[in-house]
């Protein structure tokens, strides 16, 4: 059932004007049947839960495993969740009746100057003891909806619980694979290094031999240094990507830095990805669930505020006994006892509940509108991350062409230099051209792998609605 059906149900329910209302949900229907990429993503299967499998790293495995254990932000948010019961569990006890048990000793003495008939004052003390009980019977179904509006706060919270584990997943893997993408790069600038050092060692004893200028010299150890300069940077990116996951898994750097300092590669970016089509979206990402639910929990509000409107019947008893001697309070005559079912009816109250009912009612329609927004983004997000992918994996393609080529342009320019037949620019053009671009080349397929994450966050991360 869609969720405009449910809403259209509790308007019934909470006899509100349906003509009243001014958004409307987005249902399944109005959802694009598919993505338009139907080449690279098969919409036939929905995604894995544990989608970062896919990727073939165990280190990546246990990081994620750990960080949904050991994350303080997965932690708060079920304590949210905890709460959120809890105070469902508070409204339900509105159904039951509350019970208070007394005793004591009273001494009081009355005055003789406000009688004109017993002008004498007087004392008296005597022991009590009672039972009292105060039970609001849900005639009208006020604590009801009360208990709707915390119940579908506490299914949110759930969601927004589940959006967590979703978040953190995905930071890690996004922090694992900048990590990965860091040290691929900076084992390419040692390398480049140490070739162009070699370069710079040709120069100079062709400068020594009186066959190439100090110019060739000077730029080849302009090269060579600006690579250098390259380095420590990326030592620090290596660095701060460590301490990014050590956060995510609730630990502290020194911990997991000898496991992660091990250079490592990235995992494959070629991947077919099960996505599902556009509606399942609906049911897969915990941030429409929460927007559902909320929305649900307005409704109750806006049922509850209306309630307020009708009479309120409460039962009053109490049971207990009364004697001056303590001796005497389990007699048959000590014995007390009142009954007090009383209907309380608010005639005027400055128009305060009418101003509470529209206040409800627009609060619903921001829950509707927050509710369509979320269904939007969703779309878009999944939908952009799918653009990225693909363009990023073509891009890759083109980047790879164009690695081959500059390294063939660097030895045939490398060898032309040595045999004097070309100058020495042309070689530091390759060089520079070929570091780029493998540079390039790395970040590319770092980026593919980041669309591919973003996707599968967009997808929902592999969660259910059903879940809850």
């Amino acid at each position: 059932m869609h969720l405009i059906t449910h809403v259209v149900l509790l308007f019934i329910a909470i006899g509100f004007p349906l003509y009243g209302i001014c958004a409307t949900p987005v249902s399944s229907d109005s959802i694009p049947p598919g993505w338009d990429y139907p080449s690279d993503f098969d919409q036939s299967q929905l995604p894995d839960p544990e989608w970062w499998q896919q990727f073939g790293d165990t280190t990546l495995d246990s990081l994620i495993s750990y960080g949904i254990t050991n994350n303080y932000d997965i932690a708060m948010s079920a304590r949210r969740v905890e709460i959120a019961h809890l105070t469902m569990n508070t409204a339900k006890s509105g159904y039951m009746p509350q019970l208070a048990i007394s005793a004591g000793w009273i001494k009081d003495r009355t005055s003789g100057s406000i009688s004109r008939y017993n002008p004498h004052s007087g004392t008296d003390d005597y022991w009590n003891a009672g039972l009292n009980m105060s039970w609001e019977i849900d005639l009208f179904g006020k604590i009801h909806e009360s208990v709707k509006n915390k119940k579908g706060l506490w299914q949110a919270s759930k969601a927004e619980y589940a959006g967590t584990i979703v978040s953190v997943c995905a930071g890690i893997a996004s922090a694992y694979i900048n990590l990965r993408m860091y040290q691929e790069q900076l084992a390419l600038a040692e390398a480049h290094k140490d070739s162009q050092w070699k370069v710079v060692k040709i120069t100079e004893a062709r400068h020594e031999a009186g066959i190439a200028s100090m110019l060739d010299v000077a730029q080849a150890k302009t090269v060579y240094y600006s690579t250098c300069a390259t380095i420590p940077e990326l030592k620090t990116a290596i660095h701060n990507s460590i301490n990014a996951i050590a956060i995510l898994i609730g630990v502290f750097p020194d911990e997991i830095e000898s496991k992660l300092n091990s250079p490592g590669s990235m995992p494959d970016y070629r991947q077919i990805i099960r996505t599902g089509v556009p509606a399942d979206l609906l049911r897969r990402r915990p941030d429409i669930a929460a927007a559902e639910k909320e929305l649900s929990a307005y409704a109750a509000e806006l049922g509850l505020a209306k309630k307020d409107f009708l009479p309120t019947l409460t039962l009053n008893g109490s049971i207990g006994t009364s004697a001056h001697h303590a001796g005497d309070l389990f007699t048959g005559k000590s014995f007390t006892y009142t009954i007090a079912p009383t209907l309380s009816w608010t005639v005027f109250d400055g128009m305060s509940r009418r101003y509470n009912t529209l206040s409800a009612r627009q609060q619903m329609e921001t829950g509707i509108e927050n509710y369509n927004l979320t269904v939007l983004t969703a779309v878009k997000e999944a939908d952009n991350a799918m653009c990225s992918y693909v363009n990023t994996i073509e891009r890759i393609d083109a980047i790879d062409q164009t690695v081959s080529q500059c390294k063939k342009a660097m030895e045939l320019s490398l060898d032309l230099y040595k045999r004097g037949l070309s100058p020495f620019t042309d070689v530091v053009d390759s060089q520079i051209s070929l570091l780029e671009y493998q540079t390039q080349y790395i970040s590319a397929r770092g980026t593919a792998l980041s669309a591919l994450i973003s996707l599968y966050e967009a997808l929902g991360g592999g969660w259910n609605a059903s879940d809850m």
